[in-house]
C-alpha cells in the first residue's frame, strides 16, 4: 500500500447523485464513519433549498452519518484510491429513513422472511456527447459507422469504450457486456447479475466510473431518459429472479402460449401481477424527472403500457425466454435519473405485494405495442400526474417507506417547477445533462 492512498465514500442521496469524500485510507480497521448535513436531502439538482419533509431544513440542518465496513472496501479506478458505498443513520444512530439503500436492504429481508433471496441484472442505456468546438452545444459523438450491436473502434469516440473496459475490469466489476445502441452515439452497458444489493452497488459506482472516463476522454456521457427529442430513449432494465434456500432459481419458466400465466409459478404470477398492478405508482419512482415522460410514449418500447409479456420488448413486464437458472423477469420503465436503490425497492416490493396478497394476472399483451395493444392503461402523461399516482398507492407507499416516499414527491414536485420555468427545450435539457 501507498503512503498515499486514500479512501472514497460514496452514498446515493434521493436524486441519485453519488454524495461522499475522500479520506487517508486507514489499515487494520473494521470500518468508519463520516459525517455529513442532513440537508443534502432537501436539494434539487439546481441547489435550490427546499422544505422537504425529513431534510432537516427547519431545525437547523442537523449531521446525518455514512458508515461502512472494512469488509466492504474495493479497488477503485483512480490512482491510490480504494471506494467503499456507505449506509446513512440519522443523529440519533438510526438507519435513515430517507435511504434508497436502506429502503432496498428491507426489501430484501422481507423476501427473505419468505425464504427467497432476490437477484437482480441491470442493464444501463446512455448517450456519449461532445461539445461543438464552434458552438459549445451538446451533441452525440461522431461514431464511423453506427449502427445497433456494432463494437470495435469505429464507433468508440475517443476510445472511450475501449477505455472504460480496462478501467472496469482491473477494478474488479464483473462485466456482462458493452455494445452500441440503436441511435447514433447511444451505447449500453450490462453487469453480471448478483445478489440485489450487491448488483445495485455495483451498477451505482459504474455509473460514477463511466461518467468519469467520459470526461477524461474529453466526451460527455448522459443516462438521461430523452437527451435528443428526435432520437429514442435511454432507460434502466432490471432483471429480477429469486432464489431458493438452496440457491436455486425459484421463479420456475414462462411459456409463449400461456397467455393467462395458468402454468407459472405461484412466484412468478404473483411477482408479474404486483408490477402490473402497481404500474402507475411506480412510474413516479422509476420515471422521476421531467425528462422522463418524453421518453415514456406509446410505441416507444420504453415501459409505458401497464401489461406484460413472453420475449415482447414492447411490455413494461417482459418475462425471459430462458429457463432454468436463467428465468428473469425484466421491467423496462425505469430510467437513470432514479435513484438505483429506491427504483430496485420499489419493483420488489411491487412483486412482493402481488405475491402475498395473490393478485390476480391479467392477460398476456399479444399486439406489438407499435401499431396496436391490448392495454387501455399506461404511465401518466407527466412527473406531476406520477407523483399523485404514487402518492395515492398506499400499499407501495407503506412498502416503500412512508417518509422516504413523502420527502421524494417534495423534492420532485420543486423540481418540476424549476424546470417548467425554463425558457425552451434546450435549456430543460441541460438542467439535467451535467447530473443524469
Amino acid at each position: 500500500m501507498t503512503q498515499n492512498k486514500r479512501l472514497r465514500l460514496f452514498f446515493s442521496d434521493h436524486l441519485g447523485l453519488p454524495r461522499g469524500k475522500y479520506t487517508p485510507l486507514k489499515p487494520n480497521v473494521a470500518g468508519g464513519t463520516s459525517r455529513f448535513c442532513l440537508g443534502i436531502y432537501v436539494l434539487t439538482y439546481s441547489r435550490t433549498l427546499t422544505d422537504a419533509p425529513g431534510g432537516g431544513l427547519t431545525i437547523g440542518l442537523p449531521d446525518m452519518e455514512a458508515r461502512y465496513s472494512s469488509a466492504d472496501i474495493r479497488t477503485g479506478w483512480e490512482e491510490d484510491t480504494d471506494v467503499v458505498i456507505c449506509d446513512q443513520f440519522d443523529a440519533y444512530g438510526q438507519p435513515l429513513a430517507l435511504c434508497g439503500r436502506g429502503a432496498l436492504k428491507r426489501a430484501v429481508a422481507e423476501w427473505q422472511k419468505l425464504g427467497l433471496n432476490p437477484k437482480l441484472g441491470i442493464e444501463l442505456e446512455a448517450y456519449i456527447f461532445e461539445r461543438n468546438s464552434q458552438t459549445g452545444a451538446y451533441q452525440p459523438a461522431a461514431m464511423g459507422a453506427p449502427f445497433v450491436y456494432s463494437t470495435g473502434p469505429i464507433n468508440d469516440p475517443n476510445g472511450f469504450m475501449d477505455e472504460l473496459w480496462h478501467r472496469a475490469t482491473e477494478a474488479g466489476f464483473k462485466i456482462e457486456s458493452f455494445q452500441t445502441e440503436f441511435d447514433p452515439g447511444q451505447v449500453e452497458f450490462a453487469l453480471v447479475f448478483d445478489d440485489a444489493v450487491k448488483a445495485v452497488d455495483e451498477i451505482f459506482l459504474f455509473k460514477i466510473m463511466a461518467r468519469e472516463v467520459a470526461h477524461q476522454c474529453g466526451l460527455v456521457l448522459s443516462f438521461m431518459p430523452k437527451p435528443i427529442l428526435s432520437l429514442g430513449g435511454s432507460g434502466v432494465h432490471y432483471n429480477i429472479s429469486l432464489a431458493d434456500q438452496e440457491g436455486k432459481n425459484a421463479l420456475g419458466d414462462a411459456h409463449r402460449d400461456d397467455l393467462a400465466g395458468a402454468k407459472m409459478s405461484k412466484i412468478m404470477r404473483g411477482a408479474t401481477a404486483g408490477m402490473v398492478r402497481h404500474h402507475r405508482a411506480l412510474a413516479g419512482i422509476l420515471a422521476p424527472t421531467m425528462n422522463s415522460y418524453q421518453r415514456l410514449q406509446p410505441a416507444s418500447l420504453s415501459g409505458y403500457w401497464q401489461n406484460w409479456g413472453y420475449d415482447h420488448r414492447g411490455v413494461t413486464v417482459r418475462l425471459s425466454a430462458e429457463a432454468g437458472a436463467k428465468s428473469r423477469i425484466e421491467h423496462r420503465m425505469a430510467d437513470a435519473g432514479c435513484n438505483l436503490y429506491t427504483a430496485a425497492a420499489a419493483l420488489l416490493q411491487a412483486a412482493r405485494l402481488g405475491f402475498i396478497h395473490d393478485y390476480e394476472l391479467p392477460l398476456a399483451e399479444t399486439g406489438d405495442c407499435i401499431n396496436s395493444q391490448d392495454s387501455r392503461d399506461s404511465v401518466a402523461g407527466s412527473l406531476l400526474e406520477a407523483l399523485n399516482d404514487l402518492a395515492a398507492d398506499t400499499a407501495l407507499c407503506e412498502a416503500l417507506g412512508p417518509e422516504l416516499v413523502t420527502n421524494h414527491i417534495a423534492i420532485k414536485k420543486f423540481e418540476a417547477a424549476e424546470v417548467t420555468a425554463l425558457a425552451d427545450e434546450t435549456a430543460k435539457r441541460d438542467y439535467y445533462l451535467p447530473f443524469v
